[in-house]
């Protein structure tokens, strides 16, 4: 095969012209992942890699909020500077900036430092917002994938997103937990090394994927405000209380999953192994739920009763952990931490969901993207706020905190105009 019938078979790949899509697909599955690996390696362990620093709700939930903060910012300049120049060198840059970030990480945590020096945790932050910047490359991976797949064939190879996805969340708490029991560090020089070899298969074997003809122009510096996207969907009668559901759904979710591991090593004294196991057991149960479960629920169910439903288990859930006592915590903690998956597995797709579901086309994409933004503003706030919380209210607040909220998420659902008329529909 020519050079030239190769670059057209990228561009716009004919259905009998499969082997030019591997290395495209390849690099595309391999930077999803390394985009969940990384996070779910070093997300598990921040309590056991700030101990010698400052071992507090503050620092921990400030320095887990950096890096959701840092993608909610810089994520809408991104994905227009993969349509005005490209993907390749957006996704190169990205992951080049994510061996930066994890490689000064993992340096700052093997230097020895001297005590009450604040360099550590200055380029700690440093560190987790450099990775945070170069956090869009799920979003252009994704646009990779739809770049090289047709119409028809475009949900199948989306489905390497769940997959590498669902893959990351659980290899991430597996082999941090497995690795830190030889040292605190080496999960994250393993995460360095694999984005290593992401940057280098996107280097070598990438093409470029939007051809030029089709780019376009950077939009106006107010369009890529994601606060004005998150205003204007907020005030849109039709989706507003769901989207505000969504918003304080993840602001909970995320605040006190960013504390449960500081939870587990001082009220139970687990070391790495067990904590990582706790998420790994959400990695596995989300994934199960959403790779397999959820289009058959739906169709039973309905979007509307899975949410409630989902929430009311993600409630439990909350409760349950700080009602653990001594006796059998580990079997209970990884059931209570099963339900809590189990929950927002069913409730983040089918809360997406009734928000599609209320909107024209011509709405969705502002619409979805203004999810994500709020996804990402309540995973840079949960996480400060549950720490506060921890350190001033108590170990158990955070719980309570979550809970309080996840109880106006439901009334937020049930009063929305989308789910009276579902309810008068069924």
């Amino acid at each position: 095969m020519d050079t030239a019938c190769g670059n057209v078979s990228l561009l716009r790949p004919p259905v009998d012209l499969q082997r030019p899509r591997i290395p495209t697909l390849l690099s595309a599955f391999l930077t999803l992942l390394n985009d969940r690996l990384s996070e779910s390696i070093v997300f598990p362990l921040l309590p056991f890699l700030l101990a010698q620093f400052a071992p507090n709700g503050r620092t921990l939930g400030l320095l887990a909020g950096s890096y959701a903060l840092s993608q909610f910012l810089v994520t809408p300049l991104i994905g227009a500077l993969s349509d005005r120049y490209g993907r390749r060198p957006v996704i190169a840059i990205c992951v080049a900036g994510s061996v930066v970030g994890l490689g000064l990480f993992a340096i700052t945590l093997s230097v020895p430092w001297p005590e009450a020096s604040l360099w550590p945790l200055i380029l700690l932050f440093s560190a987790r917002v450099i990775d945070g910047i170069s956090g869009g490359t799920a979003a252009t991976a994704s646009a990779v994938l739809a770049d090289i797949s047709s119409p028809e064939q475009r949900a199948r190879t989306f489905g390497l997103i769940g997959v590498a996805f669902g893959l990351g969340f659980i290899l991430g708490p597996f082999l941090g937990g497995q690795l830190a029991q030889i040292a605190v560090p080496l999960p994250i020089w393993v995460a360095t090394g694999f984005a290593c070899l992401n940057l280098l298969v996107v280097l070598t074997l990438l093409p470029e994927t939007h051809p030029a003809e089709e780019r376009q122009d950077l939009p106006q510096r107010r369009d890529l405000n994601p606060f004005r996207r998150i205003g204007q969907v907020l005030i849109n009668p039709s989706v507003g209380r769901l989207c505000g559901a969504f918003f304080l759904f993840f602001l909970a979710f995320n605040g006190f999953t960013a504390i449960l591991v500081l939870y587990f090593k001082q009220r139970f004294g687990w070391g790495p192994e067990l904590s990582t196991t706790a998420f790994l057991v959400v990695g596995v149960v989300a994934t199960v739920v959403q790779g397999g479960l959820i289009g058959p629920l739906v169709q039973r169910f309905g979007e509307w009763k899975l949410t409630l439903f989902g929430l009311g288990l993600v409630i439990a859930g909350c409760l349950l952990i700080p009602a653990v006592g001594a006796a059998d915590r580990a079997p209970a903690i990884f059931c209570s931490v099963g339900i809590l998956a189990l929950g927002t597995g069913l409730v983040t797709p089918s809360l997406r969901s009734l928000v599609s579901r209320r909107l024209s086309n011509e709405g969705q994409g502002t619409a979805l993207g203004s999810l994500q933004a709020l996804q990402s503003l309540g995973s840079f706030l949960g996480p400060p706020i549950a720490g506060i919380s921890y350190d001033l209210l108590g170990p158990t607040s955070p719980f309570v905190l979550a809970a309080t909220l996840l109880v106006i998420v439901i009334a937020l659902v049930s009063r929305s105009p989308l789910t009276k008329n579902l309810q008068l529909s069924t």
